[in-house]
């Protein structure tokens, strides 16, 4: 795991809550440890295939400078956002901000926050039976690629299927994406369901007719057992509508918890199918 560093840069700001700390200003400490691939840069002597630590240096003074801000939490936030979104070989960042005139009656060296941002992969599958079908998955997917700080890397074919669970109603059609994202899973969660609201999707009867259907099927090789979400998506070994298209965009993607590929559950499925 390679690394690009910036240690101690000194910021003269306008950072608190406080009404002095805002007025007066005073100095902050921050460091900025990079993950990125030097292996190019270091074998060729290309800048290109690196990133530049004098511009992140100067694009941090940007942010840090740019507006006044309570709380050195947000200050890192920004400053882990510009860095991930601006510069797109490094895929995760450590930041910190260390505080050393805080309003403290304490003798000490500083205080700080320090946080670990990064690129996250997750899987989503789209489905839709009702209406113009072809136009709400085209939307719903414009709609993802359209979030904040959230890209859509990989995009399957449109695959006709038969309805799951329920099953007297119309075809659907189903797809799958990957994409790339800052979010968290419960706040790519938050949006999906979100974009789902704003096309209309009412959950009347399970597994029924809708409009848009959005699932996270994986989120890195997390697993996640929250009361309103499962990553993996617990479903996922037991339909073809969703193993179908995931496969021509991950077949080699490992499923954490079966310890096999997106290929092998599939051809696992079609056996069961066929017997």
């Amino acid at each position: 795991m390679d690394k690009i560093i910036i240690e101690n840069l000194e910021i003269i700001a306008e950072h608190g809550v406080f009404k002095e700390e805002k007025f007066l200003g005073q100095k902050f400490i921050i460091s900025v440890e990079m993950i990125t691939d030097t292996r190019e840069a270091g074998k060729t002597g290309n800048l290109n295939a690196s990133t530049h630590y004098g511009f992140v240096a100067d694009d941090i003074e940007k942010v840090f400078t740019s507006r006044s801000f309570d709380l050195i939490e947000t200050c890192a936030e920004k400053i882990a956002e510009m860095i991930l979104t601006k510069y797109p070989l490094i895929s995760q960042v450590k930041i910190t901000v260390k505080k050393p005139w805080a309003p403290i009656r304490k003798h000490f060296d500083f205080v700080a926050v320090e946080i670990t941002r990064k690129w996250h992969t997750a899987y989503l599958s789209l489905g839709t039976n009702m209406g113009d079908k072809k136009k709400n998955l085209l939307e719903a997917i414009e709609k993802i690629g359209n979030l904040e700080n959230t890209k859509v890397t990989a995009q399957s074919t449109i695959v006709e299927t038969e309805p799951f669970g329920y099953t007297d109603q119309d075809m659907f059609l189903n797809a799958c994406l990957e994409v790339k994202t800052l979010f968290t899973p419960q706040e790519l969660l938050e949006k999906l369901l979100d974009i789902e609201l704003q096309m209309g999707r009412k959950r009347i009867i399970k597994w029924g007719p809708r409009i848009i259907d959005l699932d996270i099927l994986f989120f890195d090789d997390e697993i996640i057992q929250d009361k309103n979400l499962a990553v993996p998506h617990p479903w996922i070994c037991e339909r073809m509508f969703v193993l179908e298209p995931l496969c021509e965009i991950a077949p080699n993607l490992v499923h954490p918890l079966e310890r096999k590929t997106v290929g092998t559950l599939k051809r696992l499925l079609e056996k069961e199918i066929n017997k």
